[in-house]
């Protein structure tokens, strides 16, 4: 990964073997990805896991498996935070998993979704509190905004996301998460040979930006690519465009709820829910090259799809 990045020299400080190493570069793609945000809301640096890295996701494994019976409150009602809290849920049912956010979890769901949502979290044990906000994060507690402290043996922190620092700490114009600020053909506004793909940029389409998810990761870093090629080739390069198509979450491993949505991820009327969503959501996660080659040929109704050169490719699927 890139230790340190220096626009004006055009150099990435990278490790490799534990040895830093000085890279040149005509042109760089910063695709980082993101972090969850552990420094705005107290303790929760200290005293909260997160899942940014298979070796956090092993730390609360290990932290579960030591403490079943416990309690585990699970920060965040988003997408994130729902599968972790199912996830944990099904796989320790002695202990007691609170999802704790400020809106209700599949607010950006259709009515119907959502009540398919709540009922499977009811059936899996999953104890909802919406419309409070964490103050702090304390050993074996948290404090929510008006006083009220809430034990817990585990805190999972899932809300609240921003880009890794590289693009900030060099200098790159970005956004109030880090996010380099590009142009419709993702090229830094500031250093126009950087492109950014992914979580690591503020991607604007004409209904907003982008938001963070493996939904718009790929598409950007397949257009990125194509984009360079086309101008290292002389030829013109089409704005990139993007809709999204579904909110895909897993709730445990048996059961599952897919919103399908507008390109701007409003809700659709469509949605896929138990087993046959299970087969869906594991289709497109489990294998997202293929699945994002399909999109380029396969049409299906209700969804929007962008690819390369900014042509869009109306009902393809994408990967989750």
């Amino acid at each position: 990964m890139g230790q340190g990045l220096d626009p004006e020299r055009r150099t990435v400080l990278v490790d490799v073997d534990g040895a830093e190493r000085e890279i040149r570069y005509d042109i760089a793609v910063i695709a980082l990805g993101s972090v969850a945000d552990t420094v705005t809301v107290p303790g929760v640096d200290a005293h909260a896991f997160t899942l940014d890295s298979p070796d956090t996701a092993a730390r609360l494994a290990e932290r579960l498996a030591a403490e079943p019976d416990g309690t585990v409150a699970v920060v965040g009602g988003g997408l994130t935070g729902i599968e972790a809290a199912a996830e944990i849920a099904e796989r320790h049912p002695g202990g007691e998993v609170l999802l704790l956010g400020r809106d209700e979890p599949g607010s950006m769901m259709s009515a119907p979704a959502r009540e398919y949502l709540g009922k499977s979290l009811h059936r899996l044990g999953v104890r909802v509190r919406a419309g409070v906000e964490v103050a702090e994060v304390r050993p074996g507690a948290v404090e929510l905004a008006g006083g009220e402290v809430v034990p817990a043996a585990a805190v999972l922190w899932t809300t609240g996301f921003s880009a890794r620092p590289l693009a900030r700490e060099a200098g790159l114009a970005v956004d109030e998460r880090g996010r380099v600020l590009v142009d419709a053909t993702l090229r830094s506004v500031s250093h126009p040979e950087i492109y950014a793909v992914g979580d690591s940029a503020a991607v604007r389409q004409a209904w907003g930006v982008i938001h963070g998810t493996c939904q718009s990761g790929m598409p950007t870093g397949a257009y990125a690519g194509q984009a360079i090629a086309r101008r290292l080739r002389g030829r013109p390069v089409k704005p990139f465009r993007f809709g999204y198509i579904h909110q895909p979450v897993s709730l445990g491993r048996r059961d599952a709820v897919i919103q399908f949505t507008h390109p701007d991820d409003s809700p659709r009327k469509f949605f896929l829910t138990g087993r046959a969503a299970v087969f869906y959501k594991e289709m497109v996660t489990s294998s997202p090259p293929p699945v994002y080659r399909m999109s380029r040929r396969v049409a299906l109704p209700a969804s929007a799809f962008v690819v390369a050169a900014g042509r869009s490719n109306r009902g393809a699927p994408s990967p989750a």
